[in-house]
């Protein structure tokens, strides 16, 4: 055990058990109310792999803090949920009202959205198709982050803490401006009602009993913010990668980094989850994160570089500003 302790102080001489405090005073207090998960469990156990294994291990545990601190937060929204709500609050038909002015167009002499119209041509095909990119996200933004790691450090780190920054401002944004998603709209009308259910919609559902799982229902029956549309971070975290990414990759690699925005994009709006206005404000989102995350980096990068104790991230933080130390006598 003295062993163990030593090894976890050479690797973090200053913060030794801080790696691991949030993941696992979060699964403690989970325990004591009786709602411990085993992903709790697992989250835990993964941060002290990553953080005490090696500098290798430290290093790759730096880079992916930014998505473990967003899956505490998540899991912590349940407790504020409906935090400054009302009924009178909460925008419905008059975001559907907008969605209709900018978006919609005429069928049989009514105006409609495009999500009326493809709940009314709904096929088993475009509902698989659709469940792909819903259904893989998560895997996909971590491995993308996982190859940015292993590729440009740097870059990786303005991806993740951009990760980050954008689940905040989102999950800040559903407080400040609570919205009701389409299958809402056309499961209760214009009626809000606080105590309504999260649900996958009607779409990933039948792709739940025509594959005789409860992935969807289970994942998305249990979000925290049912009158959480605006904004679509589904659609933000691709195009956050496109912004990060797109330099990095040939013809190939651009090709699909559009293709999963936009088969996300489309995705959000035939599922039911988001109105194309909550798309738009998603990307917009990305766009602010991806460049606060640009500002950021200069001035945050050379702490986290002494954290993670690696030359090669002291370079990758960039020129450190002059010091009365650093600027010769004249």
């Amino acid at each position: 055990m003295m062993r163990l302790w030593q090894h976890a102080r050479a690797l973090w001489p200053r913060y030794t058990l801080a790696p691991i405090l949030p993941f696992w005073l979060w699964t403690a207090f989970c325990a004591v109310r009786g709602e411990m998960r085993v992903d709790h469990i697992a989250l835990a156990l993964v941060t002290v792999v990553l953080a005490y294994t090696g500098p290798k291990t430290k290093r790759l545990y730096w880079g992916l803090l930014p998505m473990g601190l967003v899956a505490l937060l998540y899991d912590a929204m349940r407790f504020v949920k409906n935090l400054g709500l009302t009924s009178q609050t909460v925008h419905l038909c008059d975001l559907r009202a907008h969605e209709l002015r900018w978006f919609g167009f005429g069928e049989d002499g009514a105006r409609i959205t495009a999500h009326d119209w493809l709940q009314a041509h709904s096929k088993t095909w475009l509902d698989l198709l659709c469940a792909i990119p819903y259904g893989t996200f998560i895997y996909v933004i971590v491995g993308y982050a996982v190859f940015l790691f292993f590729t440009d450090f740097a870059a990786q780190q303005r991806f993740t803490w951009g990760f980050f920054v954008l689940n905040l401002a989102g999950f800040i944004t559903y407080h400040l401006y609570p919205a009701a998603p389409p299958w809402y709209f056309h499961q209760h009308g214009c009626v809000v009602d606080l105590g309504a259910a999260a649900s996958a919609g009607p779409n990933l559902l039948r792709v739940d009993a025509l594959l005789g799982i409860h992935y969807f229902q289970a994942f998305y029956g249990r979000a925290s913010d049912v009158f959480g549309a605006v904004p679509s971070l589904h659609v933000a975290y691709p195009f956050l990668m496109i912004l990060e990414g797109f330099p990095r990759h040939g013809w190939l690699g651009r090709i699909l980094l559009v293709g999963f925005y936009l088969l996300m994009g489309f995705a959000a709006v035939y599922l039911d989850h988001h109105w194309i206005i909550d798309a738009v404000v998603g990307s917009v989102y990305a766009l602010v994160a991806y460049f606060v995350l640009r500002w950021l980096t200069p001035r945050v990068g050379r702490w986290a570089a002494r954290m993670v104790g690696n030359p090669e991230v002291v370079r990758a933080a960039g020129p450190r500003a002059p010091t009365s130390e650093s600027v010769p006598c004249r």
